[in-house]
């Protein structure tokens, strides 16, 4: 048997970061096994539809790398609603469904009254077993299947085990609403069915919605997929994770200057584990991924783990891709480059990038290869007012050192600031590296200087003077 998995958002809403775990692990077990990744939008609410939201869907993935398989058309829950309404009718026909007549005002009526006796506030299934002739006049029926009464039902979760529910629990819900509408129980059995999945992995929080489905898949005596329960993903305080947190969409990850790869290699540490490994490579990870290694108790996001994690994929990446992206901060900044300082921060980046653990930072501590300082921090303004009276010496050294490489200019400071600093090499390079950066870190400040010339080094200095 081909596994077949499937990704299947709501179209509400931006693409939320359990979203993005639930579709990565679809898609990786559908790699690992040589199977089918599909793709499809539960769009059946049309009021709270947004095509804009499927967009922002299919985006997120993209940036993810997360490729579907049903590449001419994406399955759309909504255009396939009359095959859900004709499997309704089929069950109808078979007597496996009935038509329910309550008015909302009775049901609700049937529901206080469960609970003033201390029961199930389940429906009580009253028209289970009457026929349509009894109808009142003017009530519009739903279709209920004919859920099973007595015993118990066990679900088989390569997550959490055998999970076991009396039937009793498990009231005669709804297939086809008043309006002849398709429910989402009933929609999401059909096109699964339809769409040939073998292998359902999604939140613990759909556990409930299976014993339910199961029971329409019974009742067509359709074979049912294999299910996977994930564990949800909760804050580092342990509850449920929210904007609290911290960002709950993948775009926003994205807009703060995290890496696909990063992104990947974290969520998959989200409620999967292979030994010891913290850094697995997405190669790696089809390669690895199987059902067993999903962990059962719910992941803590941790912010810090996944900046460590992209700080090592930034450490990777090549510069001519880290270019691309510093380009698209710098433009979403209004800062345009120019040639020359393309040239420069490509010249520095292998410094730059050991510094940064986002594209957002990386861009920070370029910054000043970008454009000149044009103020200087409060550490930066006292360092140069602290050595005011060496500053022209520092110029004169630089504008007349005879190499301007990184490693004979170093040794011309040290000399100088043995000279004229009392042997405190920081007092002479704290004010050369404000002046040339507007902060007192940066990467190597001697080699930053052999990249962006004399003549700009020169330039920095004075202004800084002034």
């Amino acid at each position: 048997m081909s596994v077949v998995t499937r990704f299947p958002p709501s179209p509400t809403g931006f693409m939320h970061i359990g979203n993005a775990r639930t579709a990565l692990f679809n898609w990786l077990y559908a790699r690992h096994t040589g199977g089918t990744f599909l793709m499809r939008i539960e769009d059946t609410d049309r009021e709270r539809y947004s095509k804009e939201a499927v967009e922002v869907i299919l985006d997120g993935l993209r940036w993810l790398e997360l490729d579907w398989d049903n590449k001419g058309e994406i399955y759309s829950q909504y255009e396939n609603r009359q095959r859900h309404i004709d499997v309704a009718n089929e069950l109808l026909a078979a007597g496996k469904a009935y038509y329910c007549y309550c008015t909302p005002e009775e049901l609700e009526r049937m529901r206080e009254t469960a609970r003033a006796e201390g029961r199930s506030a389940v429906y009580d299934r009253r028209w289970r077993d009457r026929g349509p002739s009894e109808a009142p006049e003017g009530v519009k029926p739903v279709v209920r299947i004919k859920a099973p009464v007595d015993g118990f039902t066990v679900v088989h979760d390569k997550v959490q085990g055998d999970v076991k529910v009396e039937n009793k629990q498990l009231d005669d819900f709804i297939l086809l609403r008043s309006d002849g509408t398709p429910t989402y129980m009933l929609s999401v059995v059909v096109d699964d069915h339809d769409m040939g999945v073998t292998h359902v992995l999604r939140g613990d929080d759909h556990l409930n919605n299976t014993f339910r489905q199961n029971v329409i898949y019974d009742a067509l005596e359709w074979e049912k997929p294999t299910y996977a329960h994930l564990p949800l993903i909760h804050g580092p305080d342990g509850s449920k994770f929210s904007k609290r947190h911290g960002a709950q969409s993948v775009a926003e990850y994205r807009e703060m200057g995290f890496l696909p790869e990063a992104m990947r290699n974290y969520l998959l540490r989200l409620g999967w584990s292979h030994g010891d490994e913290e850094i697995i490579p997405t190669d790696r990870a089809v390669e690895l991924f199987e059902l067993d290694g999903i962990n059962k108790a719910a992941a803590k996001f941790d912010f810090a783990k996944l900046e460590s994690l992209n700080a090592h994929y930034i450490k990777l990446a090549s510069n001519e891709r880290l270019m691309g992206l510093l380009d698209t901060e710098y433009q979403k900044r209004g800062l345009k480059l120019t040639p020359v300082t393309l040239k420069w921060i490509f010249l520095g980046l292998d410094d730059l990038k050991d510094r940064a653990k986002t594209i957002v930072q990386l861009a920070d501590e370029a910054s000043f290869y970008a454009i000149a300082p044009r103020s200087f921090n409060d550490k930066a303004q006292k360092a140069l007012a602290d050595s005011a009276e060496i500053l022209p010496g520092i110029r004169t050294l630089i504008e007349s050192a005879p190499d301007f490489s990184a490693e004979p200019l170093e040794q011309a400071f040290r000399d100088f600031a043995a000279r004229q600093a009392d042997g405190k090499l920081g007092k002479v390079i704290m004010p050369f590296r404000a002046a040339l950066t507007g902060a007192t870190t940066s990467p190597p400040i001697f080699k930053a200087a052999e990249i962006m010339g004399r003549e700009e080094t020169l330039a920095r200095m004075d202004a800084a003077m002034a």
